[in-house]
């Protein structure tokens, strides 16, 4: 049996724009500090390279506007550009123009950069929750064909749990738009995350294999995994914060390029759409919208 095409992705941000910040790092502080982004992909773009693995790079317009030229070179390698918003703010805290100018402005900066249409999008800190649902119609408005910003979990910053765990399409009054969730296996009656970020590092790298070997084989479903550039970066600068959160950002940083190298050895990766496409899902919604953009 061919095995499954999972979907491979970048949150591009820096290690400052992280939520868990939010209350100790100003965004009006962000230009001052040591940026390590540009560094940190491109270690990705090599490691990504050596197993010939595209991805999807769900890239911060902050950072597009300010690096112009990693967005343009990581288009000409071949990987997919997405949007991850323009300021990094969680969008229940938005209203919803507030919400539009962010994605109008991540969106227009990221096209003027790769010079291609961004299809993609992925909230920060998947905050695409019940009471933010909303914000799938402004996504619909502004041009986006899918959203990969729901978590089928429960979290203290983000999920909705009864949500489904395979892509699919959703229905809004302003049209529909391809769901692309975060990955996660169902055991005992509840969804646990097995694909990316915090998950893999903080968890023995069983886990993950585990998880995505099942889901692959068990559901017959492709895994959408996820990292951030800031995640390969152990001697980044270390911000004040509780211990709960200084745990969960710096711990494993050590261990996730070795992690990954080994994840991209053992199971196939490439961009969301070309996941999607290589199971035969949602491609007429995701051509359809893409002719009518043009």
């Amino acid at each position: 049996m061919t095995p499954i095409v999972n979907a491979m992705t970048v949150d591009v941000e820096d290690y400052f724009h992280a939520s868990a910040f939010d209350r100790v790092v100003s965004r009006t502080s962000w230009p001052e500090r040591e940026s390590r982004v540009v560094a940190n992909t491109h270690r990705l773009l090599e490691l990504f390279d050596a197993h010939q693995v595209k991805g999807t790079f769900f890239v911060l317009g902050w950072v597009a506007e300010r690096c112009p030229a990693l967005v343009r070179e990581i288009a000409s390698l071949g990987h997919e550009i997405a949007s991850h918003g323009f300021d990094h703010q969680l969008i229940y805290t938005l209203t919803r123009e507030q919400f539009r100018d962010d994605v109008h402005r991540a969106k227009a900066v990221l096209e003027q950069s790769a010079g291609c249409a961004v299809q993609g999008y992925r909230a920060p800190s998947f905050s695409i929750v019940r009471e933010s649902l909303w914000a799938l119609d402004v996504l619909i408005e502004e041009g986006h064909t899918y959203d990969a910003s729901v978590f089928p979990i429960h979290h203290d910053r983000y999920g909705i749990p009864d949500s489904s765990r395979r892509a699919h399409v959703i229905e809004r009054p302003s049209g529909s738009i391809v769901e692309v969730p975060g990955s996660t296996v169902r055991l005992g009656g509840a969804n646990w995350p097995v694909a990316g970020g915090g998950y893999f590092r903080l968890l023995p790298y069983q886990w993950t294999q585990w998880g995505i070997a099942r889901i692959n084989a068990v559901d017959e479903e492709p895994v959408v995994f996820y990292i951030h550039p800031w995640e390969i970066d152990p001697d980044q600068p270390r911000l004040p914060a509780s211990r709960l959160t200084r745990w969960r950002h710096y711990h494993g940083l050590d261990q996730t390029a070795a992690r990954l190298d080994q994840l991209m050895t053992d199971f196939r990766f490439d961009t969301v759409t070309a996941s999607l496409a290589a199971r035969g899902t949602f491609v007429a919604p995701v051509e359809a919208r893409l002719a009518h953009a043009k």
